[in-house]
């Protein structure tokens, strides 16, 4: 058994496909399956099911892949003890983040951060919560930003910051005189949401209590891919949404007028840095978590969890 044949277990399981996985090591398919047949000769067990398509792993295999990232994450290991005793910052920082997070934390902290570590290089993607986990738990990428709890034995949440949700409702009377709004004063016949997949959306479903109302037929059923969009729809149908506080850093003066906060207790998501429970790149990421504190507005930091409602 050596590391490479680990590498080629884990790349098969992530691609599941024989062809892909050679071709993200840089061998060809003949080496790559040899390589795989051989270790399962040695250890007497049959790690992938190659009847199915795609590949996927025996039960047994399943675990030794499992055992496999392990491995080669602590081996990687040794090389980041020895950046970290020299003291360096440095090296590929593979980041994801929610799409509702992304325009409005990372002007705070990247340009900054990038200036003050300039041996990182940061490669940034967004993705949902669902694909962030997955992503995570796969090793393709070091580190994610999204709401949180996650309830996810494998993953690894720190806490950064809690952020209020408030109303954005252009032209509605109804609300002209309220100071403060209850979740129960929202129309949801008025509501516009973000489209499935999004995890603001399903806050937001839970704090209007969605499930127990029925919303009345319209010919306009429409579902927005960003909170910009979603801002433009419902100041174009005289709706309502529900927006994350870091976005009114990025509206005008005119349309903060159409903001409605909520009575307190505040409905607010927690932000959290998360990563694989056998996590590589700390020095990268204490880093990035320090500089995103530096940053954020000293109110979304001493906000404690339980004076919020959880949504």
């Amino acid at each position: 058994m050596n590391l490479q044949q680990l590498e080629y277990i884990v790349s098969v399981d992530t691609h599941r496909h024989f062809v892909k996985a050679s071709e993200t090591c840089f061998v060809t398919q003949a080496t790559l399956s040899m390589m795989i047949k051989k270790l399962e000769e040695e250890l007497d067990i049959v790690i992938f099911d190659r009847s199915k398509q795609p590949v996927v792993p025996t039960e047994l295999g399943a675990k030794i892949i499992s055992q496999a990232k392990v491995v080669l994450m602590e081996t990687k290991r040794v090389n980041e003890i020895i950046s970290n005793e020299r003291g360096e910052i440095a090296g590929d920082l593979r980041l994801g983040v929610i799409p509702t997070v992304a325009p409005y934390l990372l002007p705070f902290f990247l340009n900054r951060f990038l200036l003050k570590y300039p041996k990182v290089s940061i490669k940034i993607n967004e993705f949902t919560t669902e694909q962030l986990i997955e992503k995570l738990i796969n090793q393709e990428i070091d580190v994610a930003i999204l709401a949180t709890p996650l309830n996810n034995t494998q993953l690894l949440e720190t806490p950064i910051y809690y952020e209020k949700f408030i109303a954005y409702t252009p032209g509605q009377a109804k609300y002209k005189n309220k100071k403060y709004l209850l979740p129960k004063d929202i129309d949801v016949n008025k509501l516009w949401l973000l489209e499935e997949g999004h995890c603001l959306r399903s806050q937001i479903v839970n704090l209007c209590e969605l499930r127990k109302k029925t919303k009345e037929h319209s010919n306009l059923q429409y579902e927005a891919g960003s909170i910009e969009t979603l801002i433009r729809m419902t100041e174009s149908n005289n709706g309502i949404t529900i927006l994350p506080e870091m976005v009114l850093g990025n509206l005008t003066k005119e349309q903060l007028k159409n903001i409605y906060p909520f009575k307190a207790p505040e409905p607010a998501r927690e932000v959290s840095i998360v990563t694989y429970r056998h996590f590589l790149k700390g020095a990268i990421i204490n880093s990035l978590k320090s500089e995103i504190l530096s940053s954020i507005p000293k109110e979304m930091l001493n906000v404690k969890k339980k004076e919020k409602i959880e949504i």
